[in-house]
C-alpha cells in the first residue's frame, strides 16, 4: 500500500511553505511517527512524520521547492511488522519446489523465478528483475541485491538534488578571492520584511541609561546554588529584567499597549516576549501572564522556550501575541545597541553586557559591573516622558531588587 506525504496544514497566515531538509531519501526505511521531513514556514519549522512504517519510494519535492497545505511532498510504501524484516531473508531462501525448478532455469533475473518475498520487494521498488544481478544460490536475486540497486538509485536521484542546489549558488572566482550567493531562508526574508516594516512604519526612537548589576549579582551568588537545588534550574538575569518590566508596564501602560488604525489598544495582561537567537534565525517566543509567574516558573519557561527554538521545535502558538519584547544582545558581547520594535508592540528593551566601570558612589571612584539599557519606542504613542520614566523606573527597581518582591 502506497501513503502520500503530504503538507500538514499551515496557519492562516501562511500561504506557502518551503521544504528545508529531508531526513530520509529513496529506498530508506522509516518507522511510524519517524520524521521524514521539515517544512519551514515563514514563522516556524513544521515536522512531517511518517503515518506507518514503510519505505521512501518517491521524493517529489526537493529541498528549496515552494509548497501549499496538503500538497503531496512524497510517497510512502507502508509494509507490515515483518514484512522487511529476518523473515523476509528466510522467505527469500529457495522452496524445495524453487529449487527443482532452478535446475531448468537459464534466466534468473526472470521475476517469476523469485521467492515471493523478493517478488514483493521488486514490486514495491518499482524493480525489474532484470535490472537486478543476483548474487544468491544459482544467480538468485536477494534482499541485498535489491538494497543494493535501490541505494545507487537513491544516490543517483541525491546527486540530481545537489546538482540543482548548485545551480542555485553561484561561486565567482578570481584568483584566490571569491564570492557566493544563496539564496535567502524563507525566515530569514520574513525577519527581513518585519524589520524595514518596523523601519517604515513608526517613529521610532530609542533612550538610554545604565544600571548598577551588584545587588543582582550579589543575589545570586547568596542563592544561585539553593534556587537552582529547590526548583531544579538555574536563577538567570532575565527572571530579573522580566519581573522589572512587569512593574514597569503597570506603571506607564502606554508602553503595554499598540496602535490599532486610529485606536489605541491598551492591554490588561503582560505577555513578553523574550528574542531568541536559532539556527535558522531570530525568534521572539512569548511568554505570556508574566506578572503571575514566579521567577522560578519564568526561568523554566524561558529555558524550554529556548530549547525548542535551538531545536526548531517552536509552533506558531508560542510566537504569536506579546506586548513588549526583551532582547539580551549582552549574551554575544554587546555593549551598546538601538533594537528594533516588534510590530504591532509599541517597544523594545535591550539589555547589554555587564561590564565593571568606574563609577561614582557617594563621591567616592569605585569599580562596579554596570549595565546599559536601551529602550526603542513609537514616538506616536509613547511620549519621551513615558519612555525616560520607564526606564528610569527598570533601572531603579534593578538596582534595589527586594522592590521587585515588595512591589514598590
Amino acid at each position: 500500500m502506497t501513503i502520500e506525504i503530504l503538507v500538514p496544514d499551515l496557519p492562516e497566515s501562511v500561504a506557502d511553505a518551503t521544504v528545508a531538509t529531508w531526513h530520509k531519501k529513496v529506498g530508506d526505511s522509516v518507522k511510524r511517527d519517524e520524521v521524514i521531513v521539515e517544512i519551514e514556514t515563514d514563522k516556524v519549522v513544521l515536522e512531517v512524520p511518517a503515518t506507518s512504517d514503510g519505505v521512501i519510494t518517491e521524493i517529489q519535492q526537493d529541498t528549496g521547492a515552494t509548497v501549499i497545505s496538503k500538497q503531496v511532498l512524497g510517497v510512502l510504501s507502508a509494509v507490515q511488522a515483518g514484512d522487511v524484516s529476518s523473515a523476509t531473508l528466510a522467505q527469500n531462501e529457495p522452496t524445495p519446489a524453487d529449487r527443482k525448478s532452478s535446475a531448468v532455469e537459464n534466466d534468473h533475473s526472470d521475476a517469476d523465478s523469485q521467492g515471493p518475498a523478493v517478488r514483493r520487494l521488486l514490486a514495491e521498488h518499482g524493480l525489474d528483475a532484470s535490472e537486478v544481478k543476483g548474487t544468491g544460490v544459482g544467480g538468485r536475486i536477494t534482499r541485498e541485491d535489491i538494497e543494493a540497486v535501490v541505494a545507487k538509485r537513491a544516490k543517483a536521484n541525491m546527486a540530481k538534488v545537489a546538482e540543482k542546489a548548485e545551480n542555485t549558488i553561484s561561486t565567482v572566482a578570481y584568483s584566490a578571492r571569491s564570492e557566493k550567493r544563496v539564496p535567502m531562508t524563507r525566515l530569514r526574508k520574513r525577519i527581513a520584511e518585519r524589520l524595514l516594516e518596523a523601519k517604515n512604519t513608526t517613529a521610532m526612537l530609542t533612550t538610554f541609561n545604565e544600571v548598577d548589576m551588584q545587588p543582582i549579582m550579589s543575589l545570586r551568588k547568596q542563592y544561585g546554588d539553593k534556587f537552582e537545588k529547590q526548583h531544579g534550574v538555574r536563577l538567570g538575569f532575565m527572571s530579573f529584567y522580566i519581573k522589572a518590566v512587569v512593574e514597569a508596564l503597570k506603571r506607564y501602560p502606554e508602553v503595554n499597549a499598540s496602535i490599532d488604525g486610529d485606536d489605541v489598544v491598551y492591554h490588561n495582561y503582560f505577555d513578553v516576549s523574550i528574542a531568541v537567537s536559532t539556527p535558522r534565525g531570530l525568534v521572539t517566543p512569548v511568554l505570556r501572564d508574566c506578572d503571575k509567574l514566579s521567577m522560578a516558573e519564568i526561568e523554566k519557561q524561558i529555558k524550554a522556550l529556548a530549547e525548542k527554538g535551538r531545536d526548531g521545535k517552536l509552533t506558531v502558538e508560542d510566537l504569536t501575541g506579546g506586548n513588549f519584547t526583551i532582547t539580551n544582545g549582552g549574551v554575544f558581547g554587546s555593549l551598546m545597541s538601538t533594537p528594533i520594535i516588534n510590530p504591532p508592540q509599541s517597544a523594545i528593551l535591550g539589555m547589554h553586557a555587564i561590564k565593571d566601570r568606574p563609577v561614582a558612589v557617594d563621591g567616592q571612584v569605585v569599580i562596579r559591573p554596570m549595565m546599559y539599557l536601551a529602550l526603542s519606542y513609537d514616538h506616536r504613542l509613547i511620549d519621551g516622558r513615558e519612555s525616560v520614566g520607564f526606564l528610569v523606573a527598570i533601572k531603579d527597581l534593578l538596582e534595589d531588587p527586594t522592590r521587585l518582591l515588595l512591589e514598590i
